[in-house]
């Protein structure tokens, strides 16, 4: 019996509360490296005028749509080939890997294809008839999206490793596509050292490289380190490993592709008050992006865990999981709270921002920081529905609180006249969003275990 516990996969056998973070650090390293592709480059373009800043914001919303078929695809596979791993079926996680990669390369395929049909269109509706802003983010979204390959690469072998329990191997692709994309983004956007000033295209070019080579380090960490995962390109994966993924992972891609449409909206109407507001959100999101990512990597990490002990059918240890993630996740976000609400002009001054845009960002920040604290429990919420591969589930949960509820609230605050009612949405759509998470999840483990309580238990005890 011993012996069957010591060649347990550590999902099923590490202390709960360990494991949670010793899957979750890794991936917030990851998000952080993610967010930082953005972040640096609206650092460094802030320096170079508030035109280029907006041209940025205007970008988000399309990349987030980029990110989300990467993500719906890195969500899907971490749920099926940890739920294999806790069957015990490694044949079934080797089709998984292979259909994991060619959903990669798909979505790349059509990534390519929006980029040829609509940046030009979308960039020309969404600047509100400002060429130089047009003209910036058409460079930069462009290159982003061509060469979209390495990110799509890299949410695949990120998950391989993380899936498998080996989330500390991150630091190796982490540090590769980090210290590239820091290093080259000073020289191309500026143009030190002999290379162009090249600007806004620059912060593009300095990413995607930098993408490109955490998607090499990747493949090269998983086929040295990694052997329980084996993978290979093949044009003919296995439909059954196909559905599986899709099932979890295109409501995610779903949800996100709605957030992104909810940016261009909440864009548009924030035209109607100034550039400069269009310029705050933006930042705000960069913002978020950084100091939410304990919280993201600790829900990102929760998913294998609970996908491995669905699959071998230990719920206490999922319970335990989910109250973790939400100690922790609260924990890590904390700090950036305080300093949220503290010195918020302090942290904007990184965007070199103008007396205008202080003004409007240090009440829009404040606000901000509410709404982010208030979405810890929905998004652990939905990140363990994930992990029971109840993708549809999660997706309403997300949709609602990320699109639906905010939208309509700012629809409705707008006609106060008062931007910062606006900003008061994102908190009001938080605060709607709690009940409904917890009553998803109440349902969610009752089908799951039916013989169990509905009720999310105690965290469970150390011996587990």
């Amino acid at each position: 019996m011993q012996q069957n516990k010591s060649e347990e996969n550590v999902m099923g056998r590490e202390r709960v509360s360990r494991l949670v973070l010793a899957t979750g650090l890794p991936l917030m390293l990851s998000l952080l490296i993610n967010s930082l592709y953005n972040f640096v480059d609206s650092v460094f373009v802030a320096r170079i005028s508030e035109d280029a800043l907006t041209a940025l914001s205007l970008a988000s919303p399309v990349q987030i749509l980029v990110s989300a078929l990467g993500l719906g695809n890195a969500v899907g596979l971490n749920a099926a080939i940890s739920k294999a791993l806790g069957e015990k079926k490694p044949d079934k996680v080797r089709k998984a890997a292979n259909a994991a990669i060619f959903l990669a390369l798909c979505a790349w395929g059509l990534i390519v294809l929006l980029c040829l049909l609509f940046v030009g269109p979308y960039f020309a509706w969404q600047s509100g008839g400002n060429g130089t802003i047009a003209a910036y983010g058409r460079s930069y979204l462009s290159v982003c999206m061509l060469f979209s390959l390495g990110q799509m690469g890299q949410w695949v072998f990120d998950r391989f490793v993380m899936a498998s329990g080996r989330s500390q191997l991150f630091l190796f692709t982490l540090s590769a596509a980090s210290l590239t994309n820091l290093v080259l983004d000073p020289i191309f956007i500026f143009g030190l050292f002999g290379v162009p000033r090249l600007e806004t295209l620059g912060a593009a070019i300095a990413t995607v490289i930098g993408q490109t080579v955490g998607m090499v380090a990747g493949i090269l960490i998983n086929r040295r380190w990694n052997p329980e995962i084996p993978f290979g390109l093949t044009l003919h994966p296995d439909r059954e490993s196909l559905l599986a993924i899709l099932k979890v992972g295109l409501p995610s891609t779903l949800v996100q592709i709605l957030t992104s449409f909810v940016s261009v909206a909440i864009n548009s109407l924030l035209f109607a008050f100034s550039s400069t507001a269009v310029a705050v959100y933006g930042v705000c999101a960069k913002i978020q992006s950084i100091v939410t990512v304990g919280v993201h990597g600790i829900n990102n990490g929760m998913i294998p865990i609970v996908a491995y002990n669905y699959g071998a059918e230990q719920p206490e240890r999922i319970d335990g999981a989910l109250r973790w993630a939400m100690i922790d996740g609260a924990a890590f976000y904390l700090p950036f709270f305080a300093a949220l609400l503290g010195i918020p002009g302090t942290v904007l001054t990184l965007f070199d921002a103008s007396p205008d845009m202080l003004a409007i960002g240090i009440p829009a920040l404040r606000t901000f920081a509410v709404a982010w604290f208030l979405s810890i429990p929905s998004l652990v919420y939905a990140a363990s529905l994930q992990g029971l591969s109840l993708g549809t589930a999660s997706m309403r949960l997300t949709m609602m609180r990320q699109a639906i509820f905010p939208v309509l609230l700012a629809l409705l605050l707008r006609g106060f006249g008062r931007l910062e009612l606006v900003w008061l949405a994102f908190v009001l759509a938080e605060c709607l969003g709690i009940p409904l998470a917890l009553r998803l999840w109440h349902r969610a483990r009752s089908a799951c275990f039916p013989g169990l309580s509905p009720a999310t238990p105690k965290l469970p005890q150390y011996s587990h």
